[in-house]
């Protein structure tokens, strides 16, 4: 009976070990990558090597903590925004209504599509700017006149994105609108009821939700995959 508990316990702390080692190691594997040169990465055994912060500052002065820092809004749950929502549509009388669910939406979507357009305004060379001031245009002329019209098609795929981001949101909506003001996918909810799901009518309204967006994503699919990827692709 010893002899067995023994190996019992051999074999849980043999298992705990092998998770631990499956769940650590990738993380284990990243920190010290983090502080790798690429040909140390580039071999994954050797585990004698000179640390490094050049990957860190590389990543402190290309901006990525501030991009971080624009996207924390999303860290928080949906939960937590959405009440603070609804008080101050009650007290403004605004609930069931559009204009509070547009505003939700804002909160949701501006910070995600200001980072898809950072890759954008950085991918414009800063002298093509700086040549037109030179000519005689102010700051914001040249803003106007030569960043926008080489960001455009960035600014009409991340209009899209943003779009696609309110459209198919549920929550706030559910929440803010439930019912006259109710948007696509509550109404689309709307279908499951006490008395069983309307397959047919959930269908052709999942149709009606689905078809928009797939012909306005087709159009900027390419646009979109470098906005996501911060700019790096290039076409």
């Amino acid at each position: 009976m010893t002899g067995s508990r023994k190996i019992s316990q051999w074999l849980t702390n043999a298992l705990l070990i092998f998770a631990v080692f499956m769940v650590g190691g990738p993380f284990l594997w990243v920190l010290l990558g983090s502080f790798k040169t690429e040909q140390a990465i580039n071999n994954p055994l050797q585990l004698l090597f000179v640390p490094t912060l050049e990957n860190w500052s590389i990543v402190i002065e290309g901006g990525s903590f501030t991009r971080f820092g624009i996207l924390s809004a999303q860290v928080l749950p949906p939960a937590v925004l959405v009440f603070p929502f609804l008080a101050m549509a009650y007290a403004l009388r605004l609930n069931d209504t559009l204009v509070a669910v547009t505003v939700a939406h804002i909160s949701l979507v501006l910070p995600v599509v200001t980072w898809f357009l950072i890759g954008f305004f950085e991918a414009v060379p800063k002298e093509i700017e700086e040549q037109a001031q030179v000519d005689g245009l102010g700051r914001f002329a040249a803003f106007r006149a030569v960043v926008l019209p080489q960001v455009a098609p960035g600014l009409g795929a991340a209009a899209v994105f943003g779009f696609v981001l309110s459209w198919n949101d549920l929550f706030y909506a559910l929440i803010l609108a439930p019912g006259n003001a109710k948007t696509l996918p509550v109404a689309i909810a709307g279908f499951n009821t006490f008395r069983g799901v309307q397959l047919g009518a959930m269908c052709a309204a999942i149709l009606v939700s689905v078809v928009p967006v797939l012909i306005a994503s087709f159009f900027v699919q390419r646009r979109l995959v470098r906005g996501i990827s911060g700019g790096s692709l290039k076409y």
